[in-house]
């Protein structure tokens, strides 16, 4: 099978923590929406497209999954709580016919855990900064029998990006 490509986004600048609120209804702010709404049309300028976006169902991951719709990023959205803080988003690395490359939309440290996973790299090696971005280009198929997901894709990608928004956005 031919190389795909895994466009991983961590949402924007969020509201603070509040004890007396649940952690998944924090929202983008207003900078950070006008943040990750200008990075993700630059980035849809640059054509990094993707045919599938999947989204953890926190509000402010699912607020940044939805600027990426409206940047033309997607054609639609998809959410599922595997992308939540802790979730396990190695099911959803099994590409349907026709993708070419998949977006996730998510949080730290798991999304450069699991890019970390892939190229190989120890656990805390890459980290992507809010509205910031990471392309693997992937060969697949990843998963090999007998070994369970951690492994079955560990080194089998490649590092094609790794950008903060103040990189997208050329300094600003």
């Amino acid at each position: 099978m031919a190389p795909v490509e895994l466009l991983l986004l961590r949402h924007g600048i969020a509201e603070e923590r509040d004890p007396s609120r649940p952690d998944g209804e924090r929202a983008l702010t207003a900078a950070g929406r006008r943040r990750t709404q200008a990075v993700l049309e630059r980035m849809a300028a640059l054509g990094l497209h993707s045919e599938r976006l999947v989204s953890s169902p926190l509000v402010r991951a699912r607020q940044t999954a939805e600027l990426a719709v409206a940047a033309g990023l997607a054609p639609s959205l998809e959410l599922d709580a595997a992308l939540a803080p802790e979730g396990d988003p190695w099911p959803l690395l099994h590409w349907p016919p026709g993708v070419r490359r998949l977006a996730l939309v998510g949080h730290e440290p798991d999304l450069g855990n699991l890019a970390a996973a892939l190229i190989g790299a120890p656990a805390g090696s890459l980290v992507l900064k809010k509205a910031g971005l990471l392309l693997l280009q992937l060969e697949m198929p990843l998963s090999d029998p007998g070994l369970p997901p951690s492994e079955a894709g560990c080194g089998r990608a490649r590092l094609r990006l790794l950008l903060g928004p103040a990189q997208v956005l050329g300094g600003s």
